[in-house]
């Protein structure tokens, strides 16, 4: 009989499996003995380190750290607050193996909540995944299920460079349980109707880095999205099928590498990409999967979705700003008319 688990679960189930195989890897963040307290159980004070307030400090630390040998894990409390300590990943990190031609890496992974949606502003709900993977020698993971988060957390602890794992908000029971206790109360939120529980392996294996994963074929558009966005896909191009429209969904998995060639397949059988991308739409992923494709010589159409300006704090307008299944199923007719399309 097949496990299910949440999507937390799941993560935090391949780092234990992880962590009783490699005594080198640790976690690293503020309030983590409380936040991740079955793993302080488990490997006690000395792998699951509580820090200050700092995310200068901590991610200088691990970046120290896993030159030295060290796997850690650092976790952030959101993507957002990695702008207090970039210097780190950006200076550092990032660039430590090519500018010693080898000779020192950083198996750092990087935890990261990210993503909008039940009126945090934007500060707190960024996506930030096209940033980070617009610079070289950054690994940029956005699972949207269970089993996929846990398989590609062990591949980013296998990883030998700096690794973000990002998991969205609305993905995570964790986050969800938070968001809807004490005066949270009056919050609400679209949660997609698969994605925070799935089915999962027995053991974990790691996913291969690069691969994306097609969740349905089409022949008349793809829609292409990670984490939360492929949900909203889903969603999106059920709708689609009640109008005699076939619409694929890829789920890209890993924003950097990106799986081209799975891209480049879709495409080529639909000639319409449509991407759904939470992260902000100017110079992001978006940009990026149209000009790659353009650079492959493949004829097409193209359309997005995605977050064109600074999350607001009312509900009502977040949710116009942020992707939802509305506006896709919107941006999906306008492509297959023919018509202008933003």
């Amino acid at each position: 009989m097949m496990k299910t688990m949440g999507f937390t679960q799941a993560v935090n189930d391949a780092l234990s499996q992880a962590m009783a195989e490699d005594p080198r890897i640790l976690l690293i963040g503020e309030d983590i003995q409380l936040i991740r307290r079955n793993l302080l159980v488990r490997f006690g004070p000395k792998r699951v380190l509580n820090t200050p307030i700092s995310e200068s400090a901590f991610l200088g630390a691990g970046v120290a750290a896993a030159m030295a040998g060290l796997r850690p894990v650092i976790e952030m409390y959101m993507v957002d607050f990695l702008g207090v300590g970039m210097d780190a990943l950006l200076n550092h990190a990032a660039k430590v193996e090519r500018f010693s031609g080898g000779q020192w890496t950083v198996p750092l992974v990087i935890r990261a909540p990210c993503g909008g949606g039940y009126g945090d502003g934007g500060q707190h709900e960024q996506a930030l995944w096209g940033w980070l993977a617009h610079i070289p020698g950054l690994v940029v993971i956005v699972p949207s299920t269970p089993a996929d988060a846990g398989g590609l957390m062990l591949a980013a602890l296998e990883h030998p460079g700096p690794v973000l794992f990002m998991e969205h908000k609305l993905l995570s029971e964790d986050w969800l349980e938070f968001l809807g206790s004490g005066g949270r109360r009056t919050v609400t939120y679209d949660i997609p109707p698969d994605g925070a529980h799935g089915p999962v392996p027995k053991k974990w294996m790691p996913i291969p880095l690069g691969k994306a994963r097609l969740h349905q074929e089409g022949s008349d558009l793809t829609l292409v999205s990670v984490g939360v966005g492929v949900h909203r896909a889903i969603e999106a191009a059920i709708l689609l099928e009640r109008e005699g429209i076939s619409a694929a969904v890829l789920d890209l998995r890993t924003v950097s590498p990106m799986d081209k060639v799975a891209l480049f397949e879709s495409v080529r059988t639909t000639g319409r990409p449509l991407v759904v991308d939470e992260d902000y739409q100017g110079f992001g992923l978006s940009g990026e999967l149209a000009a790659v494709v353009a650079e492959a010589g493949i004829p097409f159409r193209f359309a997005r979705v995605c977050t064109q300006d600074t999350i607001p704090y009312a509900r009502h307008l977040e949710d116009q700003m942020l992707p939802n299944v509305q506006r896709i199923y919107a941006a999906a007719i306008r492509l297959l008319s023919n018509k202008d399309h933003n």
